[in-house]
């Protein structure tokens, strides 16, 4: 057994301008793992359990556009069985494979066989990590991501120089055609910012709400790193759902990152630092449930269990954190309605967020609770379960598919001629409002609760 200190992500589970020691990863470097370390490497039985039957190659985004084996789920378990055999080299070609699946889990719901594609591949992404050495360029612009976005206040000031940018320079910018000659990467970085308001970036929720009437439930609230920033309109509109369906709300003010966009990143020390952080900093709250209304950020804290296994002092805190974890539309459809609904006479386009829908299994409890307004059609859309291009970070560390993935998705949510679009997770609302043009109305589905518990119509003329 050897120790090996792995560099944490500057400010993981601490206040943002202190530096985290290194974490200490325990590696037994006996036994046959061939290229990966024997720190959890893609296990043997799970990738046994791949069939090769080929079911899950149309629900693959990456498969769909390019029709390459090993850019399927099916090629890249074989990929791993390689791997642990010391047949191929843990190489950019290698990991460039890893690096172009979306994560989105598709073809988790498409296996007849039940093949844990997920477990799979957040085994190898850390070893990617770990063990193969990136571009000096890609190192950069991975660092720089995790060097903001899981850090509200530091996206509060960056939000700030947005908005001075989308009022002064865009449109220069744009005409002038200099955009185009950026990178790709800071090109769709600039492209995926949502149009801001100053006081929206600076709005903090209360920290209790309470129930309206009698309290029948009470939950803490994630507040989300990018989504208190770009999207606290989401947040108070889930506040206001939660209590005036009886819900007592805390929302704590200093909570931290969750750790998802880490773990599918595959920076795992950091992501164990912040799930530590976020259990503590939620321990003390008298609460039932614990309120998600981000699809990536709740898959990830359902598998505290899993992601802590190792560790002695979190392991059964870990998985008691994760028992409480809902979606806001799980619990919604939990408690059932009883809030007075209006009326919203439109035509929904609803896109599952594959983190809600693939990850989670949730696909009948947002439709239910969008059912109980009156008069709104929610409709599905032609491919579905194809993946939008956001995953994360892959629509900024992977462009030009997320691209051809997000004109797809929108060219399918338009096909229906839908007065309103809904998804439940805020990178997929920036990916399909990136790519909408003529704009449509764009909503998480809590959003039109609120609407119809407060006689809002938001498509009225």
């Amino acid at each position: 057994m050897t120790e090996t200190s792995v560099p944490a992500a500057r400010g993981s589970g601490q206040p943002d301008d202190d530096q985290s020691p290194d974490v200490v990863v325990h590696v037994d470097n006996h036994g046959a793992t061939g290229i990966f370390d024997a720190l959890h490497p893609p296990a043997d039985e799970l990738i046994a359990d791949c069939v090769h039957c080929g079911f899950c190659l149309p629900s693959c985004p990456t498969y769909t556009l390019w029709g390459e084996e090993m850019d399927s789920p099916r090629g890249r378990i074989y990929l791993m069985k390689a791997g642990r055999e010391g047949s191929v080299a843990m190489d950019d070609t290698y990991a460039g494979h890893f690096d172009a699946c979306l994560g989105c889990m598709a073809c988790v719901t498409a296996c007849p066989s039940g093949v844990q594609y997920g477990q799979l591949l957040e085994a190898v992404r850390p070893q990617i990590e770990r063990n193969h050495s990136r571009s000096r360029t890609d190192r950069w612009f991975r660092g720089a991501i995790f060097a903001l976005f899981p850090y509200p206040n530091r996206l509060r000031v960056a939000a700030a120089f947005g908005i001075l940018y989308q009022r002064t320079l865009r449109g220069l910018l744009h005409r002038t055609g200099l955009l185009k000659r950026l990178p790709p990467r800071l090109q769709a970085m600039e492209a995926l910012l949502p149009p801001m308001r100053l006081r929206d970036v600076v709005t903090r929720l209360p920290e209790h709400t309470p129930a309206l009437g009698a309290t029948r439930h009470r939950v803490a609230m994630l507040t989300g790193c990018a989504q208190q920033v770009f999207f606290s309109e989401v947040n108070a509109a889930t506040v206001r759902v939660l209590a005036a369906e009886g819900c007592d709300v805390v929302a704590v003010a200093d909570q931290k990152c969750c750790g998802a966009l880490s773990v599918h990143a595959g920076r795992e020390p950091e992501a164990l630092q912040r799930a530590r952080a976020l259990i503590d900093r939620f321990a003390a709250l008298s609460v039932e449930s614990i309120v998600v209304n981000v699809a990536g950020c709740g898959s990830t804290m359902k598998e505290y269990g899993t992601l802590l296994r190792d560790d002695p002092d979190y392991a059964d805190k870990a998985w008691a954190f994760s028992a409480k974890v809902r979606d806001v539309s799980e619990l919604l459809d939990q408690l059932g309605p009883l809030a007075p609904r209006h009326p919203i006479p439109a035509r929904l386009a609803y896109h599952d967020a594959c983190h809600l829908a693939h990850a989670q299994k949730i696909r009948s409890q947002p439709r239910s609770v969008l059912a109980t307004i009156p008069g709104l059609d929610v409709v599905d859309i032609p491919e579905a379960d194809l993946c939008c291009g956001s995953a994360g970070i892959y629509n900024l560390v992977q462009p030009e598919p997320a691209q051809e993935l997000g004109l797809r998705k929108v060219a399918n949510l338009i096909s229906i001629s839908p007065d309103m679009i809904a998804t439940a997770n805020p990178g997929c609302l920036l990916q399909i409002r990136r790519y909408l043009d003529p704009p449509v109305p764009l909503y998480h589905p809590v959003q039109l609760v609120d609407f119809s518990i407060r006689g809002i119509n938001p498509v009225a003329p």
